[in-house]
């Protein structure tokens, strides 16, 4: 069984889906793996690397495609790639079915059998697994750093001969894995941190933190789904958060957002009026930009001043970070693998729930297709 490695094709992609360290295991496993020459030199991982500890690398792409039993990729495929897939292959990567219908019909004509890893279901057993928890990770821990290059105050409290200067104060709204990660990041370099998610069961996870909870009764009950994300509110309950938040916002220095719903546009939690009511000098680090954005007037990969606050919008953080993340990613693909093979062979169990819930395109969809 043959594994392969391209270069990742979107633009301003640093990732790697595999590194160096994981060729060892896999290969353990009965596992050739084959990689693009030059796939990881945006992390930073050279092909002598990979040499090393044991891959073969092939020259181009239509070589690797041609070869591989099983593909591994960070960012969904383009249609150039598409093309070059075998038959009856299998594809793992974050493929956004959700938004990328005509590539899973595409993926599913060509019979190739494609597995999302945004939809690694959050159980036990597949925590190893998480590549949306690995990844937003460290776009909680960049955001931060975003918004202390932009902001013209210290983060810390200081006492100087000069006098004292107050820490930032800094709000984080949503309290999934990157806003725990930033309320964490912000807190340890000083800051004052707030947090605010829908979901009130967050609470105890955010003052563990270190962080103060902001509540608001927007008059509704269930406000999480099953697999923990936030649902989507009511019209009321939407316009309710943001005249709350409209208030609060006003006296922050920094707010990060990162509030997200599974295949729906990102939540707006912030009005161009409130941009307006805030304080000039103020940022904001809007990491739903990718879905559309938590700020009104975000502007998707754009660093721009509206009402004298600074608003950054970035896409792909994780990849500004490419060799942390690689080597997380890689975890994550390395140990997905492993239920797929059995004595060095590919072996998909589709009674196994994390292969039935991240399969897109499974091999009884070649008829249907």
């Amino acid at each position: 069984m043959r594994v392969g490695i391209p270069t990742e094709t979107a633009d301003g992609e640093r990732r790697v889906a595999l590194v160096p360290d994981a060729v060892g295991p896999l290969t353990k496993l009965g596992i050739e793996v084959i990689v693009q020459a030059g796939a990881g030199a945006g992390a930073y991982f050279p092909d002598s690397g990979y040499q090393a500890a044991g891959a073969r690398i092939v020259p181009d792409a239509a070589a690797l495609y041609r070869e591989s039993d099983v593909v591994l990729k960070v960012q969904k495929p383009g249609e150039s790639e598409v093309a070059l897939f075998r038959e009856g292959s299998v594809l793992i990567g974050f493929l956004q079915p959700a938004a990328s219908v005509g590539l899973i019909q595409r993926l599913a004509e060509r019979k190739i059998v494609a597995f999302a890893m945004e939809l690694i279901p959050r159980i036990s057993r597949a925590q190893k697994m998480d590549a949306l928890s690995s990844q937003a990770n460290l776009a909680g821990y960049k955001a931060v750093l975003i918004a202390s290059g932009s902001l013209a105050k210290f983060f810390p409290m200081l006492m100087t001969a000069a006098g004292t200067v107050a820490p930032a104060k800094v709000l984080v709204l949503g309290a999934g894995v990157a806003g725990l990660q930033a309320i964490a990041t912000a807190k340890r370099l000083g800051a004052v941190v707030w947090g605010y998610d829908v979901r009130p069961v967050v609470k105890e996870q955010v003052e563990s933190l270190g962080g103060k909870f902001l509540e608001f009764d927007l008059g509704e009950k269930d406000t999480q789904d099953k697999g923990g994300y936030a649902r989507e509110l009511s019209v009321d309950a939407k316009r309710k958060q943001q005249e709350m938040l409209a208030e609060k916002t006003k006296e922050f220095d920094v707010v990060i957002t990162t509030a997200l719903i599974p295949g729906k546009p990102a939540p707006r939690l912030i009005t161009k009026e409130t941009v307006a009511a805030m304080k000039p000098g103020s940022v904001i680090v809007d990491l739903a930009a990718e879905a559309g954005g938590n700020c009104e007037l975000t502007e998707p990969g754009k660093d721009v001043v509206k009402h004298g606050v600074i608003i950054h919008g970035p896409l792909n953080v994780p990849s500004t970070m490419a060799v942390n993340a690689s080597q997380l990613y890689s975890r994550n693909v390395s140990e997905l693998l492993k239920l797929m093979v059995k004595d060095g062979k590919l072996n998909l169990d589709f009674s196994d729930e994390i292969l039935k819930a991240a399969c897109v395109t499974p091999p009884e969809a070649k008829a249907a297709a």
